[in-house]
């Protein structure tokens, strides 16, 4: 039975910056249908030694291995040996698979190169999958209870391949487990903190009858815990990761802003949508970044009234109202400006909610009193005024996301301690 899988992607131009590997998504998208977990993902380049070492090294942790790439009829096209040789198995042309290859070259006007008879080699005791898109056919082995894939490259080929072989030759040796996941995302503290407060929860999942697994991604400004469940029947899955997941809601609180998988924009413009709300934002240094993230979410039109990208200080007191003196007294990074900035927007858009964002994104501009990574978010609505001071780390894009996350997390409290109506 196939329970555990690995998947190794090969081919050297997938380690280059100019290609992305993306057939192991829908590889475990499908593997995961029939509650086959893939423990790891690898890509190797087109080197014998090093997919042999993959290959050895997968088939001695998981029950199924899927290689996907390297069939084709050139020399750097290397898995089918590589495998077979791993295998102990003998490579022996068939006949049926080249006359089929010679087949898809007439049909086109073209006389098949001899090269292309490599893909017509098919090591002992495996099956041999059709590829309607291709010359290269994929391959099916058994070896003392382990179980070996591979299907060509290029993704065209391979779903064709994929689909077939999950229902034909997977679906009978899948343990037939439903797995559900669950991605909770959590703002306003660090990774450590989290992993600290969700210790208890962990011992006693492991201990339950569907137990559930837990990981923890943190980039900056921005935390996701991945919740999996594997049982026997899809509505105990879901039960179960359902349960775990309105226990980290209530021992997170308002920190977890998402258990449903939803975006913070989209949590802020639900809310805003919920109370009958409408928002305006003034952007300094996020540039449009807070507005683009509010607008990218689809009907947002009912709640984002303008948004307005005032850099220079001219355009904050032309646009916005602020003070020249204001400015001139604190400089335009500062609290009393931010919030002049959301009273400013807010006010001349005639709407509930009203942003101000200013700050410096860096990598210049900063001083030892206000260093590059310092922003002030301001938010006005039901007659209430916050303002916040940040200071955050990493290169200018990353400052402009952070300020962006804490702005919309700013706005998700404010409006979550205003009951609705």
């Amino acid at each position: 039975m196939i329970g555990r899988a690995a998947i190794v992607a090969v081919g050297s131009e997938l380690l280059t910056p100019s290609r992305t590997e993306t057939n192991s998504l829908l590889i475990t998208e499908q593997l995961e249908r029939f509650g086959i977990e893939v423990l790891y993902k690898s890509v190797v380049g087109d080197d014998r030694l090093e997919l042999a070492a993959a290959v050895r090294a997968a088939l001695s942790r998981v029950d199924l291995l899927v290689c996907c790439g390297g069939l084709g009829p050139t020399d750097d096209d290397v898995t089918r040996e590589t495998v077979s040789e791993v295998l102990g198995r003998v490579l022996v042309e068939d006949e049926r698979v080249a006359a089929k290859i010679e087949a898809r070259f007439s049909s086109s006007g073209m006389q098949m190169p001899s090269i292309n008879r490599r893909q017509a080699m098919v090591p002992s005791g495996a099956r041999v999958i059709d590829n309607a898109h291709g010359t290269a056919p994929g391959l099916w082995f058994e070896d003392a209870g382990r179980f070996v894939l591979l299907l060509p490259g290029p993704p065209r080929e391979m779903r064709a391949m994929l689909a077939w072989s999950v229902e034909q030759l997977l679906a009978p040796e899948a343990p037939r487990l439903s797995l559900i996941r669950c991605v909770i995302r959590i703002t306003g503290r660090t990774e450590s903190r989290t992993e600290e407060t969700m210790q208890p929860l962990y011992a006693g999942w492991a201990q339950q009858t569907t137990p559930i697994s837990a990981t923890i991604l943190a980039s900056l400004g921005h935390i996701e815990l991945h919740l999996s469940a594997r049982a026997a029947s899809r509505v105990q899955a879901q039960a179960a990761v359902d349960t775990a997941a309105h226990e980290v809601a209530e021992v997170l609180g308002l920190d977890a802003y998402s258990i449903d998988g939803r975006s913070l924009e989209q949590v802020v413009g639900d809310l805003l949508l919920e109370r009958g709300l409408r928002i305006a934002v003034a952007e300094s240094c996020t540039g449009g970044l807070l507005a683009s993230r509010l607008t990218d979410v689809s009907g947002s039109s009912r709640y984002v009234e303008r948004a307005v990208v005032a850099y220079a200080n001219e355009a904050k007191v032309s646009l916005m109202g602020v003070s020249e003196r204001l400015i001139a007294a604190h400089g335009a990074v500062c609290e009393p400006v931010a919030l002049a900035m959301a009273e400013g927007i807010r006010a001349g858009a005639g709407v509930e909610v009203g942003v101000g964002v200013t700050g410096i994104a860096g990598p210049g501009g900063g001083s030892e009193e206000k260093p590059v990574g310092t922003v002030v978010v301001a938010v006005v609505a039901f007659g209430e005024a916050r303002t916040k001071t940040f200071r955050f780390a990493g290169e200018r894009d990353q400052v402009k996301f952070q300020a962006t996350q804490a702005t919309l997390d700013m706005v998700r409290r404010m409006l979550v301690s205003q009951p609705s109506e």
